[in-house]
């Protein structure tokens, strides 16, 4: 028992001694390249063996043949496991060549494909997670785009509805000032309703840079759909009665959301505004509200004869009014972005479906547990 222990102690002090030579050696070439890097591993290795051999070896006295012997073996392993560390090295430094190229190509154009045949399950597995992040980074450049496009959009539309009433309220004032007003009562309605008209375009702008800009604060609370329907109904009601246009609210379920009243209120008065105008005299704009799973929605069904199939997909964005008209009662194309900042802001969504005879947009909403 005590030679073993001997050996052993022998053993440890000569593999010690060579990996701490091997460490130094990493540590000095660490910036050299990885098949540097394995071969001193290598190297280490095979020196850390042939040194508690050799230990051992002079502690029992072994005779120079066997010696020899146990030098020839180790040096031969050395020489192999050197040349398999070169190899090796020189795959993983290839793969890593062509995974720096391609990112480099990617800063470049912004497009990124991960070379085949990755050396090692870690040089494939970043080029899986380069090629991910480089489909996310050109989807949001996709959207920053889209974004940007209808800003600038967004601008043109505000500057002409801007200019327009500015423009009336400019002359009507002047005609005021001049005493020329054949009936001043009436100029001052005008100007009342052109500034409230003003106000609101404003609202909605403040409203809706602070949907994209991330700080809508909410304060959910438990409610039943009906009520919420029920009260937008109520408000819209004098709208529909000047423009003839019926309201109704058939198939409302009681069902509980957990939502910021304030804002859903907005939300359907948006749809229902829009619907409304967008429906002709004595038609007929309805409101419905169901469960489905884990979810609540809600929807408003208009007549406005549908919108063109091209034209879905963009219904929602800022600025888009589904017509090439500047004046009345466009409006400067915010409600519906409002309504899909408001619904995601609640982990929601909103669609649009075009329905026989119109079109039917529907809020889809958690339902509450």
């Amino acid at each position: 028992m005590h030679d073993l222990l001997l050996i052993l102690a022998y053993a440890t002090l000569g593999a010690v001694a060579a990996g701490l030579l091997g460490a130094g050696a990493l540590w000095l070439l660490r910036e050299r390249s990885v098949a540097t890097s394995l071969a001193v591993v290598a190297a280490a290795t095979v020196a850390a063996m042939l040194a508690g051999t050799l230990s051992v070896a002079e502690a029992m006295f072994l005779s120079g043949h066997d010696l020899g012997v146990v030098t020839a073996v180790c040096a031969i392993a050395a020489v192999i496991s050197l040349a398999m560390a070169v190899l090796l090295g020189r795959r993983v430094v290839a793969g890593s060549r062509a995974l720096t190229a391609a990112t480099r190509a990617f800063g470049d154009s912004d497009t990124f494909a991960a070379p085949p045949n990755a050396p090692t399950a870690e040089l494939a597995e970043l080029g899986r997670e380069l090629a991910a992040t480089s489909a996310k980074l050109a989807q949001s450049r996709e959207r920053e785009r889209a974004l940007e496009a209808s800003r600038r959009e967004l601008v043109a539309w505000i500057s002409h509805d801007l200019r327009t009433p500015l423009a009336g309220l400019r002359a009507m004032t002047e005609a005021l000032e001049d005493g020329v007003a054949a009936d001043p009562t009436r100029y001052h309605s005008q100007i009342r309703a052109e500034v409230e008209r003003l106000s609101g375009m404003v609202g909605d702008l403040f409203e809706l840079s602070r949907i994209q800009a991330g700080v809508l604060s909410l304060a959910p609370a438990r409610m039943s759909v009906y009520d919420l329907v029920g009260d937008a109904i109520a408000g819209a009601d004098a709208l529909a009665r000047r423009h003839g246009v019926s309201l109704v609210g058939h198939g409302v379920e009681p069902v509980p959301v957990e939502v910021d009243g304030r804002e859903m209120t907005r939300v359907l008065a948006n749809l229902l505004v829009n619907a409304i105008h967008r429906t002709p005299a004595d038609g007929t704009v309805a409101v419905a509200a169901r469960r489905e799973a884990d979810s609540v929605v809600l929807s408003v069904t208009d007549g406005c004869g549908g919108i063109p199939p091209e034209e879905l997909p963009r219904v929602f964005d800022t600025g888009w009014r589904g017509t090439d008209a500047r004046t009345p009662p466009a409006g400067a194309g915010l409600g519906l972005a409002i309504v899909r900042g408001i619904v995601e802001a609640h982990h929601g969504r909103a669609a649009v479906r075009n329905v026989p005879g119109g079109c039917s947009f529907e809020v889809r909403l958690p339902a509450a547990v």
